[in-house]
């Protein structure tokens, strides 16, 4: 019971879809940034659940605090478009976009980016999208892997045939390769010292 007090009411009203209300609470004066139990403010809460109404209704009133809006993170270190691109809603993707949200913000835990994100949700869609706008193909994550590297082991064959056209070479295969080279090269040394050995 204690978390839900975390809530606001325009939390609630954006949970429940109701844009009327969240609207009458804006314009009495309520605070857009307040966050609930999980970090979310309400702008991410519509962001999550693909709410475009919800969304309109809090950029529409909240013009003096949307840039801290668009670079809040919550407590698991997502932004609204992270969020919104996790779940693949392209129109509020979009929209954040052109309201000036960081297209190449990285989740802290692990680095990734909205487009590493379309990888691992095998979203072409949305993958076209954030390229289109300029999204950094060759952003890697905090473990060095590009959102073309992420596509190996995938079955979506579309995404990985264009990323690989357009991200630098070095960052299109996984790594493998110097392992069979280094394995290669254990084994051709191990060779040599029986040789020396005879």
């Amino acid at each position: 019971m204690l978390l839900f007090c975390l809530q606001t009411p325009l939390h609630v009203a954006t949970i429940t879809e109701q844009a009327e209300i969240a609207e009458k609470l804006l314009q009495a004066g309520c605070d857009p940034e307040v966050r609930d139990y999980r970090g979310n403010t309400a702008l991410h809460i519509a962001c999550e659940r693909g709410s475009l109404r919800g969304f309109g209704v809090i950029v529409q009133y909240s013009r003096f605090q949307l840039t801290s809006l668009l670079q809040c993170s919550n407590y698991d270190g997502h932004t609204c478009l992270h969020l919104a691109s996790n779940n693949g809603f392209l129109a509020i993707v979009e929209h954040l976009i052109s309201l000036g949200a960081d297209i190449n913000a990285q989740e802290p835990c692990n680095g990734r980016t909205a487009l590493h994100m379309a990888v691992d949700k095998q979203n072409p869609d949305l993958m076209f999208l954030l390229l289109k706008h300029g999204a950094d193909v060759n952003r890697v994550t905090y473990q060095g892997y590009s959102p073309c590297q992420l596509t190996w082991g995938r079955t979506n064959s579309q995404i990985q045939q264009h990323l690989l056209t357009v991200t630098e070479k070095n960052l299109q295969y996984l790594p493998e390769s110097e392992d069979e080279d280094s394995s290669d090269s254990e084994s051709e040394h191990s060779d040599d010292e029986v040789i020396i050995g005879i």
